[in-house]
């Protein structure tokens, strides 16, 4: 009868500890030293939030409970940081000036490589910007100079396009592709076109179907 208390115990234990997350952050920014820090999921519509800590000599940690995975933000009162999943598992949030970066579980580790190459392409397209002043400045005629960056900004957006298009196919069955569909879906036409491609369980899901709506006009429809 003790044997099978103890594993009876020892099964509730491992159950226990699968459905845990941990959230272990450090932060090298001043402001954040002595804040409070939420952790802030979307639930019926609502923000709410669902954890908070306060930051002590650039450290911080969240720990809890979960029935299912789920996209949240972390916040500084009514600001926003950064995203991240909350997912079981041992996770790790780095904060300093030049950057945010969550690691540690799978689905952050992959939504965060996303991120670095979509920060990339926009750090490429902001610099077109500073080749037209050198541009100018370099005696290059001007139709010449709007030719070339207009041609490189196209190839740009077009990487941009398929990156994000291709991140949300891969992703349709996570709570990834949903998160980044909605958050960086750019014209219609990628937007239809991720729809084509998609399952009937992300057509479905309430916040992609709003948002299909409201990117196509179609708020009306049934």
């Amino acid at each position: 009868m003790k044997k099978l208390i103890l594993i009876t115990a020892f099964v509730a234990a491992l159950t226990s500890c699968a459905d845990s997350y941990v959230i272990e952050g450090s932060s090298s920014v001043p402001q954040l030293d002595g804040s409070k820090l939420y952790l802030k999921v979307i639930k019926d519509k609502e923000l709410t939030s669902m954890d908070s800590c306060e930051v002590v000599h650039g450290k911080f940690r969240f720990s809890g409970s979960i029935d299912t995975t789920q996209m949240a933000s972390l916040y500084m009162d009514d600001q926003s940081i950064m995203p991240l999943v909350v997912e079981k598992g041992h996770i790790n949030i780095h904060i300093d000036n030049a950057q945010q970066k969550v690691s540690g579980t799978a689905l952050n580790e992959k939504l965060y490589d996303f991120l670095e190459k979509h920060d990339r392409l926009n750090n490429q397209m902001r610099e077109l910007d500073h080749r037209y002043s050198q541009m100018l400045l370099d005696g290059v005629d001007e139709d010449e100079i709007n030719r070339t960056l207009t041609m490189e900004s196209s190839v740009i957006v077009q990487q941009e396009d398929s990156l994000v298009s291709d991140f949300v196919v891969e992703n349709f069955e996570n709570v990834l592709g949903p998160f980044v569909f909605i958050q960086m879906s750019s014209s219609v036409p990628q937007i239809e076109h991720i729809m084509s491609k998609a399952p009937e369980s992300f057509k479905r899901r309430a916040d992609v179907e709003e948002f299909y709506k409201i990117a196509t006009g179609d708020e009306n429809a049934d």
